[in-house]
């Protein structure tokens, strides 16, 4: 991985070179990399701020979600009256949303966590309803049968059964999360990588503008990881999990 990273860059780098391509269209690794240096305290203080909207928003999303999950495995009621609701909810686009989000919330964190949450909500609920509903029948009978009431077989077949498939949908959760917030920042922010790339757009500071990116890359494989990380402590068993992104 590393290098096919390395030759990318080299290639980058000489054709900048070769070609003279002027900064403003498209500066340099090496270029991007002083100017990580020089501003990296700017950088630091906005990717704190990116990384609490997505912690929050992603963490909103969990204690929602798998409760919702689990309402939705248990109540058939619940089920036709919630997941219409959830299925319409995300087939419209985040970025509509977005706008709503800043008039009732105002110009603080709120509507980026609200963005970062709404748009990895819905793989987090799927992916737990797929994975408690793959249970084999057999095997929740055979528990029933030995008189292991409805909270232990949940807790006891149902969940840990489950527990590779939600991974699975914290995974892309995460992900998408990061993509919430920064949207969240290019509508309305006044700190956080989105917001910072908007204003090196105007200023047509483009290194600083590949920097936010690049930085805002590095948090999104942070927050995988941790995720992965989590997945191995809970399932070290699990022979199909994801490998952490090195």
């Amino acid at each position: 991985m590393i290098v096919i990273f390395a030759v990318i860059f080299a290639v980058w780098e000489l054709a900048v070179w070769l070609f003279h391509v002027p900064d403003f269209v498209l500066p340099s690794p090496s270029m991007i990399v002083d100017k990580m240096i020089a501003t990296w305290q700017l950088l630091l203080v906005n990717a704190l701020v990116t990384a609490q909207e997505i912690a929050l928003g992603f963490g909103l999303s969990i204690v929602l979600g798998i409760p919702l999950a689990i309402a939705v495995v248990y109540s058939r009621i619940f089920e036709r009256v919630a997941f219409p609701f959830m299925v319409s909810l995300q087939t419209i686009p985040k970025v509509a949303l977005a706008p709503i989000l800043v008039m009732w919330l105002g110009y603080g964190i709120l509507p980026k966590i609200m963005v970062a949450f709404l748009i990895s909500f819905f793989p987090i609920v799927i992916s737990a309803v797929v994975g408690m509903r793959a249970t084999e029948k057999e095997m929740v009978y055979l528990v029933q049968s030995m008189g292991a009431n409805e909270l232990t077989t949940f807790l006891k077949i149902r969940l840990p059964k489950a527990l590779p498939s939600i991974f699975g949908g914290l995974k892309v959760g995460i992900g998408q999360a990061v993509v919430g917030a920064t949207v969240g920042e290019f509508i309305a922010a006044e700190q956080g990588l989105g917001y910072l790339q908007l204003v090196s757009q105007v200023r047509l500071d483009t290194p600083l503008l590949f920097a936010a990116v690049v930085v805002l890359s590095l948090l999104g494989v942070l927050m995988f990881n941790i995720v992965a990380w989590a997945e191995r402590l809970a399932l070290p068993w699990n022979r199909v999990r994801t490998e952490m992104v090195e």
